[in-house]
């Protein structure tokens, strides 16, 4: 029997969900082999890019920024006056970090999305940490990347076996959008979906 209630039949929303968006810097961008460098940042960004767009709350974390570089211009740039959390303890799991976590449960959102580099490593440890608390996590699967395809492939299937929802970068757009009646749909089109090559976008 399907329970109807399950809060994973309500839709993602721009009132009910944060994006939590994890070491997207240059050294971990350099290191992904498991697919096209330039597709999983643009899908990145368009997360990003649509939440500024649509008002909702974004959480972003580095670790060790010292050494793998700050997290990347292009996202930081459409929050300006946003902290990035540098992760105090350099743990692979963003809610480790104690600002990290408060960020995300101060926006009193039930549904975390969650994309990182890499997959394997801080993406799914910072998702399962998520769901441990009790939370529904979506990961933004098309934005992520890992050392390997292995490491890709294997951090995916983890994680799914744990609860976590996958998702991809259109579909999520469209479902924060919800239906083209939304007022920012002109915008999401030419600033996100054409973005990202979506047929809805030329």
């Amino acid at each position: 029997m399907v329970n109807l209630d399950d809060g994973k039949f309500e839709l993602l929303t721009d009132e009910n969900s944060v994006l939590v968006l994890v070491d997207y810097q240059p050294a971990m961008i350099k290191s992904i082999s498991s697919g096209d460098k330039t597709l999983i940042t643009i899908a990145a960004f368009c997360a990003a890019k649509a939440a500024s767009i649509l008002d909702i709350p974004v959480v972003l974390s580095t670790i060790n920024p010292q050494l793998n570089g700050d997290f990347i211009s292009e996202i930081t740039d459409l929050f300006p006056d946003q902290e990035v959390f540098a992760r105090k303890i350099p743990s692979f799991d963003a809610f480790e970090d104690e600002e990290t976590w408060k960020a995300a449960m101060r926006t009193e959102r039930n549904k975390i999305v969650i994309s990182g580099l890499w997959t394997s490593m801080c993406f799914t440890y910072t998702a399962l940490h998520g769901l441990k608390e009790g939370y529904e996590v979506y990961g933004l699967i098309d934005a992520a990347g890992d050392s390997t395809v292995d490491a890709h492939k294997y951090g995916i299937e983890r994680m799914l076996q744990a609860g976590v929802i996958p998702i991809t970068l259109e579909s999520l757009v469209s479902e924060w959008m919800h239906d083209w009646n939304n007022p920012n749909s002109d915008e999401l089109i030419n600033e996100v979906y054409s973005k990202y090559g979506a047929m809805l976008g030329l």
